[in-house]
């Protein structure tokens, strides 16, 4: 199972529209809610310079956004352990000055259990785990990502336990002295 880890787009950003961001969400396969943030909104000015002005404070916000997405990402990535199914995807917003901003983004996690192997899946899921709660700012899905490697943590160690006591009931039944009493004598 791949599940996605990520920082979603901002809902109210320059240019965006809400269903814009909406569609926006829903193209990164999104099902939980964005955070909301209020930036400097473009808008007709008395002259060019206070225009250029806002388009400045704009980029400025947008760029401050894109390291901030990036870093996340990168953390989600450097903590997993190489459980990342591949690198970072984006979502983009374009400024005013014609380039491309990461406004959101999300990198795939390998979530399956090791087959057969509880000890290892438990390792594998405190991974999940630390990958997920990595970025300064955990998002909604980071959140659940956690929640649900602590679960696969939990039946892992309930893995081991029953596996163990299985053991045990083997060796105990193997070990069992048995008395033969010669009666020939």
């Amino acid at each position: 199972m791949i599940t996605s880890v990520s920082m979603h787009p901002i809902s109210n950003w320059p240019g965006i529209s809400p269903e814009k961001a909406h569609a926006q969400e829903k193209n990164t396969g999104s099902s939980t809610a964005t955070t909301q943030e209020k930036l400097p909104q473009t808008g007709t000015s008395a002259s060019p310079e206070a225009q250029d002005l806002e388009k400045i404070k704009v980029i400025e916000s947008l760029k401050a956004r894109d390291r901030e997405v990036r870093a996340h990402e990168q953390a989600h990535i450097s903590a997993s352990g190489g459980l990342a199914t591949g690198g970072a995807s984006f979502t983009y917003q374009q400024g005013p000055d014609g380039k491309r901003y990461a406004i959101g983004g999300e990198v795939n996690i390998d979530t399956s259990s090791v087959p057969g192997d509880p000890s290892a899946t438990l390792r594998k899921a405190e991974t999940i785990r630390r990958a997920a709660l990595a970025p300064a700012n955990p998002s909604g899905q980071d959140y659940k990502v956690a929640s649900k490697a602590a679960q696969m943590a939990t039946k892992a160690q309930m893995d081991m336990i029953k596996l163990q006591q299985e053991t045990q009931s083997e060796t105990a039944s193997e070990e069992k002295p048995s008395l033969k009493i010669d009666l020939t004598a």
